[in-house]
Order: structure tokens, then sequence, then C-alpha cells
């Protein structure tokens, strides 16, 4: 059954279909529970929390729910999201946050009331903030680079004092950088757009909601503690600054503009919310599930800076509370058009591979990349199939040209970095596009970013990946996914925006006969496709492919796979990870995502190809393969008239245009 991994059109009934699948199976739930990859904890050993999903034999309501937790010692944190009223989270007033041994005490304490059907403690895992480098916080005045002529600003420009040093806005050549490689955000401001009515919720480890540079852009409404359970996510303090994490994410999207304070935020007009989730020892499916499905219709876009450990050797995901939440969220939230969910994409350097974290490789996710100022990737970087494009993070030659925003207290810093700084700056642009379009779904927001990202002068450092042109000519890299975030161009286009066709899944084939993959040779598997055709679920014009694999290896970080397209396109799904040393649980029905075919045709064979890639010798077995399609059945832009022949929407819709004409 594979309902979990499944694309669906954003329709009432389709939901409930989906909502069934998930409650029986979610394909991240299975592939962690099963053995694919390691899901935190004390090395190998188990972590239990005090908190029990509690699921009743019929929908109850809050009350009823405060009363069972309080008779056996627990304090009722609220329904879950989705349950319908019949799962609840309770926590142990207790209890240790995290202990080695399940509570069989408790547990069978909440299953004897008669009106509990399950109850089941939550196992803890580790989530990592990305890009998190300690720093002395800056202070108003401090010197840095200009270049002749920089200094005489014109009036169109922000005033504030940091404006000159955040040069992923406007790139000058600051310290070294490339003229006019930055978000080109000035194009969406010209045209009066600057991100009002729009929110954007922070999940990290709080906002500093009281500084002077956020305060007037915090919507405390759509805003909420989960690791204290209160409405006030505010970070905890320590000496070394830790939970300045997600102060300085928020100046990102939205610090307020000429107010002599920090700098500017992308959509300096926008909201912002606090979604305190991160600050804990060990995080839980329950804690994550209610943070993504908090407040949906006030919230539009969620912005994560953190995901499971960058240590390149992790393969993890999403949990079955969690995935049901996104997957909520993008069929419910937003009255219906959809919550868009921003994802880092990782800073496990290239010894990782992101299409093994299951936040940052879903089709649910905007999963974003970051360059550093001259163009290159940074060294921190993740690669993968899955990233649909990028934005900045830090300078290349001093750490003082990082991401110039807002921090803890009332400060400012130059020195905010990692695919962290990068993903705010993503949800920044999509809220500038939000305001030029409200009436755009999640799936709008990822064709626009498909089609106005740039290439601009983005280059891989150490040349091992090139920027390359899929089936219908359009421009991708394996680090940067489709280019650089383009503000102006994202909104321009989003004025003239035409929804998108309903989208379908096609469980195009699969592979379940085991094959040894050979040292030293690659093995092969073709799965022939008509997408479809001809039934419900057609697929005619690709979004997302995924690739569901099970294989096993005496080192799983040795093994390599690549996915081609009927058209050519050939991605790889799987890169070596040197630190991977697995030799027992392998990938057991892991989703390897890639969005390298987009717009292309689907009908063909389709190859995987799986091999070594190591001097020492090593053996492995491609377990079972399934290839599923997503995508729509009518041609995506057919109704869009392109503003330049020589556009990426112009070069798509002809090639799809003259696919129809033969």
């Amino acid at each position: 059954m594979f309902i979990a991994a499944a694309a669906w059109s954003c329709t009432a009934a389709s939901w409930r279909l989906l909502s069934a699948g998930l409650l029986a199976l979610s394909l991240l739930q299975l592939a962690v529970e099963t053995g694919a990859g390691s899901s935190g904890g004390l090395g190998n050993q188990a972590v239990f929390t005090s908190s029990f999903l509690v699921r009743f034999r019929r929908n109850v309501d809050n009350d009823f729910a405060h009363q069972v937790a309080d008779k056996y010692g627990f304090d009722n944190l609220g329904p879950l999201v989705g349950a319908d009223g019949h799962e609840y989270h309770f926590k142990h007033r207790t209890l240790p946050h995290a202990r080695s041994r399940r509570s069989l005490t408790h547990t069978r304490a909440l299953k004897s009331h008669p009106s509990v059907h399950t109850a089941v403690q939550q196992p803890g895992f580790k989530r990592v903030k990305r890009g998190l480098r300690p720093a002395v916080p800056a202070i108003h005045g401090m010197k840095f680079d200009l270049k002749q002529g920089e200094a005489n600003r014109i009036e169109e420009e922000p005033t504030d004092p940091y404006f000159p040093m955040q040069w992923y806005l406007k790139n000058t050549g600051q310290n070294g950088g490339k003229v006019r490689l930055d978000l080109n955000v000035q194009a969406a401001w010209a045209q009066g757009i600057t991100g009002k009515n729009v929110t954007t919720a922070i999940m990290d480890d709080g906002v500093d909601y009281m500084h002077p540079d956020l305060k007037f852009n915090y919507n405390a409404e759509a805003s909420y503690d989960f690791s204290s359970n209160d409405p006030f996510p505010y970070p905890r303090y320590t000496d070394d600054w830790f939970n300045s994490h997600g102060t300085r994410c928020a100046g990102e999207v939205a610090a307020a503009r000429d107010n002599g304070i920090c700098g500017v935020g992308v959509a300096y007009d926008s909201k912002i919310a606090g979604i305190r989730m991160l600050d804990q020892p060990y995080m839980t499916d329950l804690i994550e599930a209610n943070s993504m499905g908090h407040e949906p219709h006030k919230i539009h876009i969620y912005s994560a800076s953190w995901g499971p450990t960058d240590d390149g050797k992790t393969v993890d995901g999403p949990r079955n509370a969690t995935m049901r939440a996104i997957v909520q969220g993008v069929n419910e939230g937003r009255n219906g058009l959809g919550n868009i969910y921003v994802w880092a994409s990782g800073d496990g350097g290239e010894e990782d591979d992101c299409n093994c974290d299951g936040y940052a490789a879903s089709m649910w996710t905007i999963s974003i990349n970051s360059a550093i100022n001259d163009g290159q990737n940074a060294h921190y970087d993740e690669s993968c199939s899955s990233t649909l494009a990028s934005t900045f993070s830090n300078g290349a030659k001093d750490p003082n040209t990082g991401v110039a925003t807002t921090d803890l207290y009332g400060k400012c810093t130059t020195t905010h970095s990692g695919t962290s700084a990068a993903a705010p700056e993503a949800a920044g642009v999509f809220a500038l596009a939000l305001e030029a379009n409200p009436q755009l779904t999640w799936r709008d927001i990822q064709h626009l970013t498909v089609l106005t990202s740039k290439r601009n002068s983005l280059f891989d450092a150490k040349n091992r990946f090139h920027w390359t042109m899929n089936g219908v000519g359009l421009e991708f890299n394996h680090l940067f996914g489709f280019g650089v975030l383009d503000a102006g161009a994202m909104v321009t286009l989003s004025k003239q925006w035409h929804a998108v066709p309903p989208r379908y899944h096609c469980e195009a084939g699969a592979i379940t006969q085991s094959q040894a993959i050979i040292m030293g040779r690659s093995l092969f598997w073709d799965i022939k496709t008509d997408a479809c055709k001809g039934t419900d679920t057609e697929v005619n014009y690709l979004e997302h492919v995924q690739a569901v694999i099970s294989a096993n290896s005496t080192r799983r970080g040795d093994l390599e796979l690549f996915l081609t397209s009927p058209m050519g396109t050939k991605s790889m799904i799987l890169s070596r990870r040197a630190n991977d040393d697995d030799h027992r649980d392998g990938f057991t029905k892991w989703p390897f995502m890639t969005t390298h075919s987009w717009g292309e045709y689907p009908q063909g064979t389709w190859k995987l190809e799986a091999r070594f890639n190591s001097p020492q010798t090593r053996h492995g077995n491609l377990l079972e393969w399934s290839l599923v399609l997503h995508g729509t059945k009518e041609a995506p832009y057919r109704t869009l008239h392109p503003s330049s022949p020589h556009s990426k929407l112009a070069i798509v819709k002809k090639a799809h245009e003259d696919k129809k004409m033969k």
C-alpha cells in the first residue's frame, strides 16, 4: 500500500483518501521503523520521553481528555492535528523527559481506562539547528568594506544601517562578492510588493519578539511555545547565545525598514510568528506534528532551518503524525490553497546527501540550498536531486560577510550563515509572491520557483556538478536546483499566474525480484511505463518523481544510485557518503526524490542504476524498486502568456506545445 507517498489534487475527497492512508501507513515512518537509518537517541540506545500519544475509542472533547489525563497524573496538551478529536498528546508530570526504558506502568494505567484504545510512550530523537555558528553580536556603527560610490544611496534604498552589508539583497561587490548576485528584491519592492498580509512562522528555538526591529511585525495570534506549552515563544537564555537561531532567521524575513536598526527583511512589511519547538533535549513526533499544523489558516509559510543530524550517516525523516500534519497543511491550510513549508537542505557538506533527509527530500516541502557571495557553493552545502532552488548564506573571504540580521536582546549580527540562513530568505521571497497573488497554491509556488530561479553566477567550486538542461529546456544543477531565487521575476510572474491543473500520482511500475550489485560494475533496472494513460491518475507533465527503494550493502555509504528519465535526464538520487558505515539496515522503502525532470513527459523507459564507489570490495543487493510519478494530465502553462520568448516559461511552454502537435 503506497498511499502515504501519493500526491493527490487538493480536493476534499482526495484528502479523505490520503488521510485514511496516512493513518494506516506513513512511508517515511515505515522506512524509519524498519531500519532505514538512525533516528537519534544515545547512540544505538533507545530514548523514551514523558510524552504519550493517547488514542480514544471515540471522538472526545478537550475537557474529557483533561479528566482522563488528570486521573493518571498527566497533563493534556491538546488534540493532535488532523486526528478529529480521538488522538491527544499527554505529558506525565513526574517522569523524566528522557529515559532508556519504556514506562509500562504508566502505559498500562492509561490503557485501563475504558475510553482509551491505545497509549504509546513517545520515543525521543535528535533534531539539530543548521548553520549555527557561535558569534559575538555586532553593534551599530561597525566598519565594513564599501566600494567607491556605494555610500551614495538612492532614495529608494532602505536607510537601515546594515543594509549596505546585506549583499544578498543588493550585491555591489562587497568584500569580494559578485556584482548583482543577489535575490533581486529591489525589483519586487519597486512594484510596491513588500509582503503585506502574509505571515511566516519560524519553527525554531524561539523568537525575540521584543526586538525593536521585529516587534511591530510580530503576529502573536499565530505564535506558540511547544517546548514550554504557553503562548510566549521567547528564547531560553544561555551564556553562549545558543538560542539566537530563530531570532536571526526571523529578521531575514521581516525586519522593519528605515527604522535605524540593523538591516531590513526580504519581506519587511510581512508578519512573523514564533513557534518554539526546537529547544529541548529530544524531539518527539507529537511536538513536530503540532508545530507543523499550528494555526494553518493564520500562517501562510512555515520556515524550518533544522533537521536530522548532519553527520553523513543518518537516514531519517518525519514520523507518522508529523507527516500527516504536513500533508494536511498542503491540502487544507490557507483555506484550501495549501501551506508552504520551506526547508534548509542541510549542512553536512559533500560527505552527506540531502535525499537521506526525509524533510528536505519531501514533495510537500521546498528544499533550499545556499551559495556564497561570489557564486560558489558553501563548503557545508549538501547536494541532492530534491533541492528545488538556492538563496545565500555567508561571504567567501570574511566571516563578517555572513547574513546581516537581527540577534537576541535588541542586537544585530553579520555572521549568520549555513543553509539555516538560506531557508528564511526563500520564505521572504515567497511572502512577496503571496502578496502579489494571494490565490497562489502551494504547488503554484513550486512552479514559480522553477520558472523564475536563475543560474546567474552559481558554480560548483570543486567542478563536480555542472549545469545541465533537462528534456524540456530547464537548466538545473545537482547542488543549486533550478538556480537562485529572483524575487522581482517571481513577483512579476505571480501577478499574471493562473493556477496549475490538478495534480495526480501514478504508480508507474515496480520490480521486486532481488538482484546483487557487483563490485566494479553497475546494475541496471528498467521500468517501462505509459504513465497511467487512460486512467484517472494519468500523468503527462512531471513535477516530482520518486524512486522508492529497498537495498542493503556491506557499507551503505559507498552505494550510489542514479535515475534516468525517458527524455534522457540523469539524476543522482544517492551520492557516496563517506561517513555512513552502516552494514545492517540499508534502505527500506526509502523514497528518493528528484525534481530534475520537472516539466518532462514521463512515458517510456526509466532506468535505475546502482553501483559502488569504493576502493574496497563491497557487496550488496537491490531488493525492490517502485517508480511513482507526480504531475498533471493537462499542460500546466497552457493559459499563461510569456513576456519574453527567451524566458523559462516560454521555452517550456513551447516544448509542451510542440509535443502536443506531434
